[in-house]
């Protein structure tokens, strides 16, 4: 599995900063899969911040560990129409089959391109996170 996939999915909550003109906007997110070796989202093409993704694809995503520890992701999201993709964020996430189907007109999944992950601590050096596992 792609190490940074399974590194989000297992801050269980992640929060994905996007930009509304000059303003940060951040918003909680839990839904995470692999497909083809990328690390993918989703959210709902009616939302406030899918406009801003694809108004300004660049983001930066932040989780929290359990022991305090927290990771810090950028890249760019780029939106992908492919029904396969939406697929596995729907077999990676069951909980997500009450909200969204594929041929919806809603269900909207982006992967992270060029994905940058570290992980931090207060007590070790930071450790980069490499997407292959």
């Amino acid at each position: 599995m792609n190490k940074i996939a399974e590194t989000l999915a297992g801050l269980g909550i992640f929060y994905v900063a996007t930009a509304q003109g000059s303003q940060p906007r951040v918003r909680p997110f839990g839904a995470v899969a692999e497909y083809n070796g990328k690390v993918y989202i989703c959210t709902n093409n009616t939302k406030d911040c899918y406009k801003q993704m694809i108004a300004n694809p660049k983001t930066e995503i932040t989780g929290t560990f359990p022991d305090g520890s927290w990771i810090r992701l950028s890249g760019e999201l780029v939106r992908d129409d492919d029904d396969a993709a939406r697929e596995a964020m729907l077999e990676a996430n069951p909980s997500l089959k009450g909200m969204y189907r594929v041929g919806d007109g809603i269900f909207e999944v982006l992967y992270l391109k060029d994905p940058v992950c570290t992980k931090y601590s207060f007590t070790a050096p930071p450790e980069k996170i490499e997407g292959e596992a």
